[in-house]
């Protein structure tokens, strides 16, 4: 991989597949083990030949570059991971379908007898 002409995502990107492969995890995907950021980003400085005047300003940067990016994702303090390691977790509701619609048919019957009493009382009037 050319280094100086890849974008620092691109590096990162590169870093923890590479990292992964180091340790023998490209078989076993169970078994990817994520990066601590910082150790990510100093990476990625190092192998970009990227010049800091504030090594802070530039850790900022590229974290921000690694969140902002769709192939990176947080796992937990502070390690960081491909997303495409991970299986996309589905979200699981209590409701069913056939709940909301109960309640939809008696919001509905509600607001019509509720209309219906609202009638009748200006028709007395």
């Amino acid at each position: 991989m050319d280094y100086l002409k890849s974008t620092d995502v691109e590096v990162a990107a590169y870093i923890l597949a590479e990292h992964n492969a180091d340790l023998g995890n490209v078989v076993d995907s169970s078994a990817y083990e994520p990066m601590y950021f910082k150790d990510l980003i100093l990476e990625v400085i190092k192998r970009k030949k990227k010049p800091v005047q504030s090594l802070p300003e530039a850790i900022s940067e590229i974290y921000t570059q690694i969140n902002m990016d769709s192939r990176f994702t947080y796992r937990n303090d502070g390690m960081w991971g491909l997303t495409e390691w991970y299986p996309v977790e589905k979200k699981k509701t209590s409701r069913s379908v056939r709940t909301v619609s109960k309640e939809t048919a008696a919001s509905e019957k509600k607001k019509a007898n509720d209309t219906h009493k609202f009638e009748s009382i200006q028709e007395n009037m």
